[in-house]
């Protein structure tokens, strides 16, 4: 039983980097409050710094993640689910503080979260088929093309749906073979480092998904301009940072996914273009034996 007038212990959300859950290395934090404006924890504020760091491990993490089979990667997307779904409460509460919703809106959400992991999930081992081709050429020669995760993706969460919008931005850029390091929604981040302690506890491998809290005015341009970050999903930046992020981005050729225009429906049909989005082709050449 509580004893009257016992403060509760505030928590003190950190980042998550290569499978660890540092403090930013500044020591800066940032107060979240509720929709109605209440004092819920104090989120770390990354720095430049925790970005390169969150690069550092995404990058590491990347020979293995795209080198596992498509029926793993699968797996470990399924899994995640389960794991989700396991902490639905939590989330549903962090939902309720962030926007107002009612819980039974707040549980529909999370079930919709949820459910967009499995159909990425079943996407897997099927996204091959669906960007790959055997081509026809003038010659006795097999002509294969085959899609290639293009590397270190920095992604933007968007700011509204704090769960299903970033479950809707990050699984589609890790379910074939890219990692990514994601500044988390600045308004409400919480759902975002809970998530952390969920892919903490999960299958997938640390460096994978790499989650920052802080600006996204001060996060982006850095990921923008970085070197070694080969695309960058800039759902959630507003219009003008979007455009000085897509201009930081062409110093190494980044692929980039704007904003779309106008309010983002996350509860409909994703599609494959946010998969489809970071692949390369590849197209090799091998002649007919006889």
């Amino acid at each position: 039983m509580t004893e009257p007038g016992r403060l509760a212990v505030r928590k003190t959300y950190k980042l998550y980097i290569g499978g660890a859950f540092p403090r930013s290395e500044s020591g800066r934090s940032y107060a979240v409050t509720s929709s109605k404006g209440q004092f819920l924890a104090n989120a770390s504020r990354a720095s430049r710094k925790d970005a390169r760091d969150a690069v550092t491990a995404a990058r590491k993490a990347f020979p293995g993640w795209s080198g596992a089979t498509a029926y793993n990667r699968g797996q470990i997307l399924y899994r995640v689910a389960e794991m989700l779904e396991g902490r639905r409460a939590q989330f549903a509460a962090e939902l309720i503080d962030a926007d107002g919703v009612s819980a039974r809106k707040a549980g529909e959400l999370v079930d919709a979260a949820v459910d967009r992991l499995v159909w990425y999930a079943g996407w897997s081992d099927k996204i091959g088929a669906l960007r790959g081709a055997a081509n026809p050429v003038a010659g006795p020669y097999f002509n294969l093309s085959t899609p290639e995760p293009t590397g270190v993706v920095a992604v933007v969460a968007p700011p509204m749906g704090p769960l299903l919008g970033l479950i809707s931005v990050i699984a589609p850029v890790i379910v074939s073979g890219n990692t990514c390091v994601v500044v988390a929604s600045e308004r409400a981040p919480l759902p975002a480092i809970t998530l952390g302690e969920v892919l903490a506890t999960s299958d997938l491998p640390g460096g994978v998904v790499n989650l920052l809290t802080g600006r996204v005015a001060e996060l982006a341009p850095w990921l923008a301009s970085h070197m070694d970050v080969n695309a960058i999903d800039l759902t959630g930046c507003p219009e003008e940072l979007a455009v000085a992020c897509e201009r930081d981005a062409a110093e190494n050729l980044k692929r980039v996914l704007r904003p779309a225009t106008g309010k983002v429906d996350w509860l409909a049909d994703p599609g494959v273009e946010r998969m489809t989005a970071f692949l390369e082709t590849k197209t090799v050449w091998h002649p007919i034996g006889v």
